[in-house]
C-alpha cells in the first residue's frame, strides 16, 4: 500500500520556524521525486518545493526561496521541509506528493504527481 504521511504542522508566530516531514512507503522511493504543495482556504493548491530523493535537484517557488529548505533522507524514505521566517501568508494545509523523477520540475505540475498525502495544517499568526 502506497503511503505518504505528513507531520510537523502546527501553530507558530510570524517569524518562527517549523519542520515538516513526509514519510513514504509502498513504492520505489529512488524512482520518484517528492514535492510539497500547499492550499490555503479559497485558493488553488500550489507547489512549494520539490526534490529528487537523491537530493541532486531541488526547486522552490519564488514565494519561499531563501526561507524554506527541502532535504531528503533516503535511509528513512523521508523528505523534510524546513520553513523559516514564516509569514501569515504561509498559512495553509501542506501536502507532500510523489512524482516520477523524470517528470519532476519547477513547474510543479500537479497532474504528474502519482501519490498524495493527507496534508498537515500550518497556521502562522501575526
Amino acid at each position: 500500500e502506497v503511503q505518504l504521511v505528513e507531520s510537523g504542522g502546527g501553530l507558530v508566530q510570524a517569524g518562527g520556524s517549523l519542520r515538516l516531514s513526509c514519510a513514504a512507503s509502498g513504492f520505489t522511493f529512488d524512482a520518484y521525486g517528492i514535492g510539497w504543495f500547499r492550499q490555503a482556504p479559497g485558493k488553488e493548491r500550489e507547489g512549494v518545493s520539490c526534490i529528487t530523493t537523491s537530493g541532486s535537484r531541488t526547486y522552490y517557488a519564488d514565494s519561499v526561496k531563501g526561507r524554506f529548505t527541502i532535504s531528503s533522507d533516503k535511509a528513512k524514505n523521508t523528505v523534510y521541509l524546513y520553513m523559516n521566517s514564516l509569514k501569515p501568508e504561509d498559512t495553509a494545509v501542506y501536502y507532500c506528493a510523489a512524482v516520477p523523477e523524470i517528470h519532476m520540475s519547477g513547474s510543479f505540475d500537479r497532474d504528474l504527481y502519482d501519490y498524495w498525502g493527507q496534508g498537515t495544517q500550518v497556521t502562522v499568526s501575526s
